[in-house]
């Protein structure tokens, strides 16, 4: 029965000969739907972050005025110069490179990720059929001592845009062979969003190991590139262009037109002529710098406040302490626009909305990262956080899912609930130490083991150590009577055997760097088809052949109620593999990775396995169970086949195949955190809210703040939420500081 399950799994991973690479017409069909699904996500983030409406700032950007931070000039061509607001002189100027390597630095709020944004969406508008598509990643999710940045690219590309894994219409080295033929051009955002070792590294490994052929921008602050510039080098053919300061009257004229007509855009008109009256007053300092402006307009120019408070030099007598204003404000204007134009829309209340985010900011400044991953979410708890706690915590769940499934099965039978919880101590209780020592066992070989290449070694240690856990639990159910070896083999071979399947299948029982990704859509509905069903066919027939021969193994005369069993059990098997190999390999190509699809992605994966690993993990139980009440003709002899150690046997399979994916760490988090007050219990709602509202900005399946400041702010700020402000006071030399 091993055998032949073994060679089912072998057979359904096999990879197909004709598939071994992506062909011409494969990487031309990725490449245009790549470039158009770059183009609506940027497009729509765009829109969101309202940088089209009315008209983009108007930033110049030139050749940063320094020396030894750029390349030769014989290089880089010449100098560099073009408005971000003009999208053709924006894409032209680019296009003028000889290498099309460019660097855009600029201190923190100057616009380096809007330049990034709007040149992206520049080159995919009049996008030749030759050139290559630019894809926008943020920075903070690489580590070069962990990976290459070739090995990166592709691990990012692949989790951000999933229609390019359907090897059935772009083939299995569809995003490999792109990156190599140079037919994709990375806009790395956020060099300086690393710590500073790997800042180094990473410029380092673009200047080593990346193509020097190959197109790349990379962003960063100024200070950051000039120190790393000094200790790595420059990046080989790349043009370095710094912003130039924003004049407050082209400013205010683009806040004006972003104000309604009639009275409110006239409040403009104060705030002018103080501008006027004191060019270097904190006011005009301020409008310089497009962050500052950004948040002027939400507080101001979409809201009912007076900008020409900001002339009051006893409140702001700096420019700090009008960008300090204006992140405190920012969050309390944007949750009562959103409650006046819909009051339904409040749910999450103005206190609890700040409240939230404040607790988000700090643990992301803990975490020292800028990208709110839902699956890392589970490392801001101790209780999470510390491997052996964990590990208690989903023994505990495999206990509390027992429990929940025999109590209804002592209503059906009649029995007492004490009696099976006193069975389940003396005879089940010693499989969840089990469990719980394969998890500890997982994490002490991720430091030496944990990676692609050696997941299966890794699964097949675990799954032994498992085994001999097992093994010991099995002669715990006799004892004081003296040690069977053959109970100890029996419980050993059992479980590491079912372990190891279902290892294999989900991975190793510990947190995952990644979630899942995993979708229904019925493309090649066809071809997915014919697999579905040949995989379904075979898992019944080696189910029934399996358990048959198991039966003439031990002297057994098989009637054809267990041959229909084990058919039963090899289908029920099958239909778990194919819906897994059908929601794994299914992508559509409008699809685009969000933080809310990744989620639901996972949580698809995450069932399936459950339903898998519980059916592994009963299988042989109730394989045994079958050969000793052959005589069994009714359903209720039959349910009492199943009894309750079969149903611990269940719930050890469900929570095994759980704990490698990111949606059941996710989701302990989350209702610890939401127990607690700290966090809302419906989450991803809430990060979806304040993403549209302007609050965070959506990178892939990770959320971010909208600026590195509001984030600090929130984090060093004071916990209770200022109010905001509607109207100046009639005279604005009286108000305090």
């Amino acid at each position: 029965m091993i055998g032949l399950f073994s060679a089912m799994t072998v057979w359904a991973w096999r990879r197909d000969p004709r598939c071994g690479q992506s062909s011409s017409a494969h990487l031309t069909d990725a490449l245009d739907v790549m470039a158009r699904l770059v183009h609506r996500q940027w497009q729509d983030e765009a829109s969101r972050r309202q940088v089209f409406d009315p008209l983009p700032l108007p930033v110049s950007w030139a050749d940063l005025p320094l020396p030894d931070v750029s390349d030769h000039r014989q290089l880089i061509g010449d100098p560099f110069a073009c408005r971000a607001d003009v999208p053709g002189e924006l894409a032209a100027a680019f296009r003028t490179l000889p290498r099309r390597r460019l660097v855009v630095v600029g201190d923190a709020g100057t616009g380096k990720t809007t330049f990034a944004m709007l040149l992206t969406l520049a080159l995919l508008g009049d996008r030749a059929a030759d050139e290559p598509v630019p894809v926008l990643l943020s920075l903070s999710s690489f580590d070069p001592s962990r990976e290459s940045v070739q090995a990166w690219l592709r691990r990012r590309i692949a989790a951000d845009y999933p229609v390019l894994a359907d090897r059935d219409a772009y083939g299995p080295t569809v995003v490999k062979d792109l990156l190599l033929e140079g037919r994709i051009m990375p806009v790395l955002d956020g060099l300086d969003e690393l710590p500073t070792a790997g800042r180094l590294a990473a410029l380092a490994a673009f200047n080593e190991h990346f193509p020097s052929g190959a197109s790349v921008v990379l962003t960063c602050r100024t200070t950051e590139y000039v120190t790393a510039v000094e200790e790595v080098g420059v990046l080989p053919g790349a043009a370095v262009i710094a912003p130039a300061s924003l004049q407050p009257t082209e400013v205010l004229a683009v806040l004006r037109l972003a104000t309604p007509p009639g009275r409110r855009q006239e409040r403009w008109t104060a705030l002018a002529e103080h501008v006027h009256a004191t060019p270097d007053g904190p006011v005009a300092q301020s409008l310089t710098n497009p962050l500052m402006v950004a948040l002027a307009r939400a507080v101001y120019a979409d809201a009912s406040g007076d900008p020409a408070e900001l002339a009051d030099p006893h409140r702001f007598p700096t420019a700090v302490a009008i960008e300090h204003h204006l992140l405190d404000e920012l969050l309390p204007t944007l949750y009562a626009r959103e409650r006046r134009r819909d009051p339904s829309a409040g749910r999450w209340g103005q206190d609890g909305a700040h409240r939230y985010l404040t607790y988000l900011a700090r643990g992301l400044c803990r975490q020292g990262t800028h990208d709110l991953a839902w699956w890392q979410l589970y490392r801001w708890l101790h209780l999470l956080a510390r491997p052996w706690a964990r590990s208690l915590l989903w023994g505990g769940s495999a206990c509390v899912l027992y429990i929940s499934a025999i109590t209804p099965w002592t209503v059906v039978f009649d029995a007492s609930l004490w009696t099976f919880f006193k069975a389940f101590v003396w005879l089940d209780l010693p499989w969840v130490v089990a469990l719980i020592v394969m998890q500890l066992v997982a994490v002490r070989l991720s430091a030496g083991l944990w990676s692609r290449d050696h997941a299966i070694s890794a699964a097949i240690v675990i799954s032994a150590c498992g085994g001999l856990a097992g093994g010991a639990a099995s002669v715990w159910v006799y004892f004081p009577e003296l040690f069977r070896w053959d109970v100890f083999l029996s419980g050993a071979v059992w479980l590491g055997f079912s372990s190891l399947m279902v290892l294999l299948g989900t991975g190793l029982p510990a947190p995952p760097r990644a979630p899942s990704r995993g979708t229904f859509t019925l493309t090649n509905w066809p071809r997915r088809l014919r697999r579905t069903a040949v995989t379904v066919v075979v898992g019944a027939i080696l189910g029934g052949v399996g358990l048959t021969l198991f039966l003439l193994a031990v002297d057994e005369r098989p009637s054809w109620e267990v041959w229909l069993y084990g058919l039963g059990v090899g289908t029920g098997l099958g239909l778990g593999q194919s819906a897994l190999q059908w929601v794994r390999g299914a992508a559509s190509s409008d699809d685009l990775t969000t933080p809310v699809n990744s989620v639901r992605g996972d949580r698809l994966v995450t069932v399936i396995n459950a339903a898998i690993g519980s059916v592994l993990f009963s299988l042989p139980r109730t394989a045994l169970d079958v050969v000793e009440h052959q005589e069994a003709r009714t359903v209720t002899s039959l349910l009492e086949i199943f009894d309750s150690h079969a149903l611990s046997v269940c719930a050890f399979g469900v929570v095994l195949a759980v704990i490698p994916h990111a949606w059941s760490h996710y989701t302990a988090a989350r209702c610890l955190m939401a127990v607690r007050g700290r966090l809302p219990w419906r989450l991803q709602a809430f990060l979806a809210d304040a993403h549209r509202l302007g609050v965070l900005r959506q990178v892939g399946p990770v959320y971010q703040f909208r600026h590195a400041r509001l984030r600090d702010r929130l984090a060093a700020g004071p916990t209770r939420l200022p109010g905001p402000r509607v109207a100046p006071r009639a005279d604005p030399s009286r108000r305090g500081t």
